[in-house]
């Protein structure tokens, strides 16, 4: 190049600009600077900007990387020799040469591009604003930079930066957020604790209201709150908590809907701090902004349920304001259940899904469940007419968690299925849940003999607290008279009259059946007598409490027709330790007055019993009764007998009859194909 293709430049100062050591292109752009004074003051602009050219776009851009670094020190040079006011006016030409060189590969230019930016940031000041997000977003990668040089020298032109924006009126805020959602998302632990500090410098900045904008960079704040290194994570929980209290002091500008989704995911994150600093902002924001949540229940629910059965210290803090959340939104719902406008806003298929998702995962802890029933039961009571439209996809549900280990659930599901029943319902004999329920009920138990044997009795009582024990026994006899499986249907009958006999939950019932005062009470009887016939001693057993003692002694007599097992001896020796219980105590009264039928009865179940223990406490019983005795060998007859009267107990003795050969048929049938199967294996085999 000729002297005249770098004009206004000197040869020397080209050469030195061009020079590998610091000290030549310093004094170069001591040069320059001198020069650039000289056209200023005397207006001289065609130089400048021949000058920018030079320096801008031959040096700036020169494959020599001296060049490129004496191109940056003289653009340096000229805002200095230009001062405030004229550097102003020549942005356009400092800003874009430089911010270039910021992505050069030789370390040094990009450091002598952050000397070179400074100061003309220096000398423009609240000039440089307009090209703030490019600056920032040159900063923000040169603070990641591999070498320490640089990364000292943009932090010295960062703080510069942060100094001229709080003291500007003239920051546009809203530019700003556009660059820094974007670079939120770096995992470059320098970019993020040069992200946090920039946030934190403009919410100390009175005039500047960062919470408008914070629906734009809250996922990228929790991102950076769950960085591994302490000082970062510290430093953006600050964040967090200024925000948080920004939000408190006005609520009115925050967009809390705009929000929640947000925190709804990362509150389902691993990291503790990270999820309870999501679940601390989604209670106050329930606090603060209440029903209008109320779309975003279910993903709150997702949030939250399976906090609530935290244990440990570590996580105590996450469980207790997951339980204020839950709490909260409970309470929101009742306050607002008679609004339609509000309730409408309630998607409740979504909040029924997530919530039997929640009932039918095998990992989900008991209080959980526990809470996600209770949330059925609190919808049932509290928005009847719109849950009523759920009740088919509830129903199945509720049963198969009728199987769960915990007694808690089991026992809370009755609770809800007891509160479906009674839904829209005037008469729950009438209503099809009741006796739909009772009927999957008893093929639950069909299939799983273990929760019968186990939870049955359980289940049966606490059903017999939340309903009305009297409906329950009399659908539950109406189903076990169609019941096909003949061996189920006498394990169950025996079952119902073990809890009719024994729970205090039926007391009322027992002392009905016992006394058979009313035409209503006969029925009673009759009902469960159809039933109670697939067990001989069941129905034996029903016929003392209800004190059909001549029934009771034709039964025992045709106990002789029966094929006496192991099992049949075991229930007659648990009828004879009832009848020494207290819930027989009136009947042993009966032995003073000489019922000859009563005592033809017991001491026809003596008969049956080998000699046991029941037998010997059975015959010390009868042994008891007085030999002579001045009372009558039968009472005088009483309304209540009259009405005893109506029954006839020849029909139902036949019926007992027909249904213990249906018994022996299907038992008969049972051993024919196992036999048939048997030799079919046999045949295989040999």
């Amino acid at each position: 190049m000729t002297e005249k293709d770098y004009a206004p430049l000197s040869t020397a100062c080209v050469k030195s600009l061009n020079d590998k050591f610091y000290e030549k292109r310093k004094a170069a752009a001591l040069e320059i600077d001198k020069m650039v004074k000289d056209f200023a003051a005397h207006n001289n602009t065609a130089q400048i900007k021949r000058l920018f050219k030079v320096l801008g776009q031959d040096f700036a851009t020169s494959h020599n990387p001296h060049g490129r670094k004496g191109g940056l020190i003289g653009l340096g040079a000229m805002a200095v020799g230009l001062g405030s006011a004229n550097t102003a006016k020549y942005m356009e030409e400092f800003i874009p040469p430089i911010l270039v060189c910021f992505n050069d590969s030789d370390l040094r230019v990009r450091y002598c591009a952050c000397e070179s930016l400074y100061n003309v940031v220096k000398v423009a000041r609240g000039a440089i604003l307009p090209y703030f997000t490019d600056i920032f977003g040159a900063l923000s990668k040169s603070m990641c930079d591999s070498d320490q040089s640089v990364k000292n020298a943009t932090e010295l032109l960062d703080r510069l930066m942060k100094d001229i924006v709080t003291e500007s009126d003239d920051f546009d805020l809203l530019a700003f957020i556009s660059v820094l959602r974007e670079r939120m998302y770096t995992k470059n632990p320098f970019g993020r604790q040069f992200i946090i500090s920039w946030i934190l410098v403009l919410i100390s900045v009175p005039d500047i209201d960062m919470v408008i904008y914070l629906t734009d960079i809250l996922d990228g704040l929790f991102k950076i709150l769950e960085d591994p290194i302490p000082e970062i994570k510290r430093s953006a929980e600050t964040v967090f908590m200024e925000f948080l209290h920004s939000i408190k002091l006005d609520p009115s500008r925050v967009d809390f809907a705009g929000m929640i989704n947000i925190l709804i995911l990362h509150a389902q994150s691993s990291d503790e701090l990270l999820q309870l600093t999501a679940i601390t902002w989604m209670d106050e924001f329930i606090r603060l902004s209440g029903q209008n949540l109320l779309p975003y229940t279910s993903g709150i629910f997702i949030a939250i349920l399976t906090c609530l059965s935290y244990d440990g210290d570590t996580r105590k803090i996450i469980k207790e304001t997951a339980t204020h959340v839950n709490d909260s939104l409970y309470k929101l719902i009742i306050s607002n259940s008679k609004e339609p406008s509000i309730t409408d806003s309630l998607d409740l298929s979504s909040i029924i899904e997530v919530l039997t998702k929640h009932l039918m995962l095998q990992q989900i802890p008991v209080q959980t469940k526990v809470t996600v029933l209770k949330w059925i039961c609190h919808l049932l009571m509290n928005l009847p007419d719109k849950m009523y439209l759920h009740n088919e996809e509830l129903f199945p549900v509720l049963m198969k968690v009728l199987s769960d280990n915990s007694e808690e659930v089991v026992q809370q599901t009755l609770v809800v299925m007891s509160e479906l029943i009674n839904l829209k319902s005037t008469n729950i004999e009438e209503n099809k849940y009741f006796t739909k329920f009772m009927v999957n009920l008893l093929r639950l138990f069909a299939t799983d003999r273990h929760l019968l044997e186990d939870r049955g009795a359980f289940i049966i009582r606490e059903l017999c607290v939340l309903l009305n024990p009297e409906h329950i026994f009399k659908v539950l006899a109406e189903i076990l008279r169609e019941e096909q499986n003949l061996r189920f249907a006498a394990i169950m009958a025996q079952s119902l009259h073990t809890i009719l006999l024994t729970s205090s939950e039926l007391f009322e019932l027992r002392n009905k059946l016992k006394d058979l005062k009313t035409e209503e009470s006969v029925q009673v009887f009759i009902q469960l007598y159809k039933s109670w016939c697939h067990n001989p001693v069941a129905t034996m057993s029903l016929c003392l409490l209800t004190q059909n003692y001549g029934h009771a002694c034709d039964l025992v007599k045709y106990f002789g027709n029966i094929e006496v097992t192991v099992e049949f001896l075991t229930e007659v020796d648990k009828l004879i330790q009832l009848i020494e219980s207290p819930i027989f105590t009136y009947l042993r009264l009966e032995l003073l007055e000489k019922n000859e039928s009563l005592v033809c009865a017991l001491y026809g179940l003596l008969m049956i019993l080998p000699q046991s223990e029941a037998f010997f406490m059975l015959h010390r019983r009868l042994s008891a009764v007085p030999v002579n005795s001045n009372r009558e060998t039968k009472t005088p007859q009483t309304k209540s007998e009259s009405i005893r009267d109506t029954i006839d107990f020849q029909e139902l003795f036949q019926y007992f009859i027909d249904t213990q050969e249906k018994h022996k048929e299907q038992k008969h049938k049972q051993r024919q194909t196992l036999l048939a199967n048997t030799k079919e294996v046999a045949n295989l085999v040999l």
